[in-house]
């Protein structure tokens, strides 16, 4: 066996590496893991703003400013708490004791968000929702980071790294839409928007699923976690200016540069996107609850066929031509709909009609998005090995939190954003159907669809900077395992 065959099989690693994916435990434990934030990512994207702006009466631009801090907190926080999992010490390994951590903060602060243990409302709700997302979202790095950043040592093949990605998309969208089928259908739309009971309901079930699954991926990884080699050196908290000069040479690497800038357009997009989302699908569209159900449903096979795809699609053209082909495809679909609907030439809004061609668009859409953040994921695993070559040290927990700090940073201008559109658009008087007029509905898509396309289009744009392939990442093992050896030799 070589060099490379044997570092690409090391911390492959803990059951039967020659075993098919499918066979391994560990694979299902990993890729499970993702519900969790599933879960808390559309309850914050989604339900949160309707939630404090409708149910607790926060005015929009209070509500949104909530989110905003909350996410600016996480975002700040991310980088610091992936460089310390790179340099952890422990007898369970580098990562695990800040995922057993967040089983005491992440379940209890999502239950609390949904159930106000104080009677909160109006402008007395802010602080509230901007204590309990701050709390949420604290329990959620601490979990996330460190477990998403398993994977560089889980897996050091270039295309295998997409399928253990690709199972992670589809248990993270599953589970997230999935309760959000059952929300519309059971809970808040069954009780209405305007109304804590359905909210509450979410809230318990929700925290009770984030329970289960941080134990049951914690167990699952815990022993393939424990044979990973420990980091070189310690995290010092008595060197911390040290520590940051470090944080600050890994990220110098052009190729996260690249991923960071996606990031950070991206980010802003999916901020403004989400935060409206059921604004635009209830008022705009006119859908029920249980249409909006629907459209879940048919949503719920997008995942399954963009696990299908990602390995296909990323092994053919490779993973930077298939993420931004993928988003390019999704930037085309997205505003044919509000442009169809406002040009006349859409279906009856509340027919039959209206909501199958939107559940098909949206189908299209998901899809394209869940192969192209993929390989998104999939590209930044491989920056592992590209900066470990430069820094010898493995930085993958810092380079998957700055990234998702990108993300989360800036898409508190897009919640923001959002929030002073749903009070510009009138939403703060609005509370039924019979409020919404076409006036509304074409200021809502003028005020959103322009910003948001510019938004991922200069995104896009970014991605094609990234410069590692097939051949550099096969390279860059190949350095490493010949440094190793080299490493073995000198302390023999």
């Amino acid at each position: 066996m070589d060099a490379v065959s044997a570092n690409s099989q090391g911390a492959d690693s803990a059951d039967a590496p020659s075993a098919p994916l499918e066979k391994r435990p560990i694979f299902w434990f990993y890729g499970s893991s993702s519900m969790a934030y599933g879960i808390k990512d559309n309850a914050f994207s989604y339900v949160l703003l309707i939630f404090a702006n409708q149910a607790l009466g926060v005015p929009g631009y209070l509500a949104s400013l909530a989110l905003a801090v909350a996410i600016v907190w996480d975002a700040v926080s991310d980088p610091l708490l992936g460089h310390w999992s790179d340099k952890t010490r422990s007898r369970v390994g580098r990562r695990h004791p800040f995922m057993y951590a967040s089983l005491f903060i992440f379940p209890a602060g999502f239950y609390a968000l949904f159930n106000p243990i104080a009677d909160v409302r109006g402008e007395d709700a802010f602080v509230y929702i901007l204590v309990l997302a701050m709390v949420v979202r604290t329990g959620t790095t601490l979990f996330e980071v460190p477990c998403t950043a398993l994977l560089p040592e889980l897996e050091k093949d270039y295309d295998r790294r997409n399928k253990w990605l690709a199972l992670r998309h589809f248990f993270g969208w599953t589970g997230g839409n999935g309760i959000h089928i059952i929300n519309l259908t059971f809970w808040v739309g069954a009780y209405g928007f305007a109304d804590t009971t359905g909210y509450a309901i979410f809230g318990t079930v929700g925290a009770g699923i984030i329970l289960t699954t941080i134990l049951v991926s914690c167990i699952g990884t815990q022993k393939a976690a424990m044979n990973m080699p420990p980091p070189s050196e310690p995290f010092r908290f008595n060197a911390i200016g040290s520590e940051f000069k470090q944080i600050f040479e890994s990220l110098k690497n052009r190729n996260f540069a690249a991923l960071f800038c996606f990031s950070l357009l991206g980010g802003a997009a999916a901020g403004l996107h989400t935060a409206l989302y059921l604004y635009n699908v209830r008022y705009f569209f006119m859908f029920t609850g249980l249409e909006m159900a629907f459209t879940g449903v048919c949503l719920l096979l997008a995942p399954a066929v963009s696990m299908y795809l990602s390995p296909r699609v990323g092994l053919r053209y490779g993973k930077k031509n298939a993420a931004i082909g993928m988003a390019l495809l999704r930037l085309v679909l997205f505003p044919m709909p509000y442009v169809a609907v406002l040009t006349g030439v859409w279906p009856e809004l509340t027919s039959t009609a209206s909501i199958m061609l939107y559940s098909a668009f949206v189908f299209v859409e998901v899809s394209a998005v869940v192969v192209s953040a993929t390989m998104i994921d999939s590209m930044m695993a491989d920056l592992a090995e590209d900066s470990e070559k430069k820094t010898s040290r493995r930085s993958e927990g810092l380079f998957f939190a700055t990234r998702g700090f990108a993300g989360k940073f800036v898409s508190a201008a897009g919640v923001i954003s959002a929030g002073f559109i749903v009070s510009i658009v009138g939403f703060d008087s609005i509370t039924s159907l019979a409020d919404f007029t076409d006036a509304h509905r074409y200021h809502l898509a003028t005020l959103f669809l322009p910003v948001y396309c510019t938004l991922v289009l200069c995104a896009v744009a970014c991605i094609n900077l990234y410069m590692i392939n097939r051949q550099s990442h096969q390279e860059n093992l190949q350095i490493l395992a010949e440094r190793s050896v080299d490493d073995d030799d000198r302390q023999t």
